[in-house]
């Protein structure tokens, strides 16, 4: 597993998601938008991205008397952080079960088959896969 995919908590996936719709952003702004379904205070929502920041999935610039956060992971990138864990997890890294699962219980439609069958055929084509990295700061 590449060690600078980043593995989130539920609330770590809550905060990210707000940033990412308003990045810049400052804490107030993140627990208004977010108190409505997590209730949480702004104190609760400032320590979370202050431990985020220490774990460098955002940064925090303080302008005047704001402290103002970007996301330094991409969404990719944390979705296959998410993906890589679930894959060595629950699947011991074997891929093909993990594939097998999702296509066995979920509903698709012939159209989303071919549009997976098209993801694979141009996956073959381009061949290795290239690793995602953390956007420099």
């Amino acid at each position: 597993m590449n060690p600078s995919l980043p593995e989130l908590t539920e609330a770590e996936w809550s905060i990210i998601k707000a940033v990412w719709e308003l990045q810049p952003c400052a804490a107030p702004g993140i627990q208004e938008l977010l108190h409505p379904t997590k209730g949480w205070s702004c104190s609760t929502v400032r320590t979370l991205m202050d431990r985020m920041v220490a774990k460098q999935l955002l940064s925090a610039e303080k302008v005047r008397n704001l402290t103002l956060y970007r996301a330094l992971v991409t969404r990719p990138q944390a979705q296959l952080g998410e993906l890589r864990y679930a894959l060595k997890h629950a699947f011991d890294g074997a891929l093909k079960p993990m594939v097998e699962t999702l296509l066995a219980q979920e509903k698709l439609s012939s159209v989303e088959l071919d549009e997976l069958e098209a993801l694979i055929h141009a996956r073959r084509q381009a061949g290795p896969a290239k690793t995602l990295r953390k956007p420099k700061r």
